[in-house]
């Protein structure tokens, strides 16, 4: 039996949370859901602890962890920080991984019909680069302020996420990076990458800097199977896969200790304060959310039904409003229940 950390969070989450739970529940794999629906922008406030030690380890010890959206207004940027940050440098969630496949035709943006069909993973360095808080601010909230946020590239850390891209590869792997402005992280990139490239011949690889990635996933997204990059470009570049998939209401996102294989699930869409407690939030991306949570545990099978019976469900046209549809949060997880 395997136990599932369940964390609600804030804002639309404990509603597609639910939807998420009771699917996974449906499909009858023994799952245990351990759900700490107390980490939430409501107890930080009251106690000033974003996660405790406690809820921490209750969290490590446990075999996935599925969330749902951490944020609120009412709360300071320490609060996600306290939450996310934490499990993914603690638990060191090196990876983060962004699948966008397209459910159906008419969920694309694009016009070309031929060149909708995206099918790709962006695999994100999850724990390095300029997210990591490194830097300062020298005499803040003055007219000589000066800040600084410095980009850590490690050979360690950019070594093994280009491994783990070429392990989940299916026909090809793209690097991107900006080496020929950014001189001395994309040094170390380009050495990484060759290296790769090196131990792995049987993909076929390229390389190319962002700005020309992001053009050309939308000139032709299909030309994509794997694109690895940094913490900063993979934040920006799944944003636009996502888009080009049909939506952040349909996207999902893990983040991978790929030596442990522990991973956090969470859907993309964030928090949605404006829709929050309507009813209208789409569970799709938790749901699927959840698929990509099964199939690391081992569950491929289920996994592929889970996602067939949302694809069904777009293709009939049904689901929430940000997707046409007319159905209610709990009426679309039902209505992929019932594909089941």
């Amino acid at each position: 039996m395997s136990i599932v950390s369940v964390l609600p969070g804030d804002g639309i989450g404990p509603e597609v949370i639910e939807q998420a739970v009771l699917t996974l529940d449906a499909l009858g794999l023994g799952l245990e859901f351990d759900v700490l629906d107390h980490v939430n922008a409501d107890t930080y406030l009251r106690t000033g602890t974003a996660l405790s030690d406690k809820d921490f380890d209750r969290i490590k010890a446990s075999d996935a962890a599925l969330l749902g959206a951490v944020g609120d207004a009412r709360a300071d940027a320490e609060y996600a920080r306290g939450v996310l940050l934490r499990l993914r440098f603690d638990l060191d969630l090196y990876v983060n991984l962004r699948p966008a496949a397209l459910s159906h035709d008419r969920l694309s943006p694009l016009r070309d019909e031929a060149r909708r069909q995206i099918d790709c993973v962006v695999i994100r360095e999850n724990t390095e680069g300029l997210y990591t808080g490194i830097g300062g601010r020298l005499r803040p909230a003055t007219t000589h302020e000066v800040a600084i946020d410095a980009e850590i590239n490690t050979w360690h850390g950019v070594s093994r996420i280009l491994d783990f891209a070429f392990a989940v590869a299916r026909r090809s792997v793209c690097m991107v990076d900006k080496s020929n402005a950014v001189r001395n992280g994309g040094a170390l990139w380009q050495r990484c990458w060759t290296d790769a490239v090196r131990r792995h011949p049987e993909v076929t690889t390229s390389h190319l800097y962002v700005d020309a990635a992001v053009m050309k996933l939308v000139a032709d997204p299909t030309a994509f199977d794997v694109i690895v990059t940094n913490n900063s470009y993979g934040d920006i570049i799944s944003d636009l896969t996502a888009e080009l998939a049909g939506g952040l209401g349909t996207a999902a996102s893990a983040n991978i200790n790929g030596s442990t294989g522990f991973g956090l699930f969470e859907p993309v869409h964030g928090t949605a304060p404006d829709i929050a407690g309507v009813g209208v939030a789409n569970p799709m991306g938790a749901i699927l959310t959840a698929a990509l949570l099964i199939e690391r545990l081992g569950h491929a099978d289920a996994a592929h039904t889970l996602r067939r019976a949302v694809q069904h469900v777009i293709a009939t046209g049904l689901g929430t409003p940000d997707l046409g549809g007319n159905l209610s949060t709990k009426d679309t997880g039902a209505a992929i229940r019932a594909q089941l």
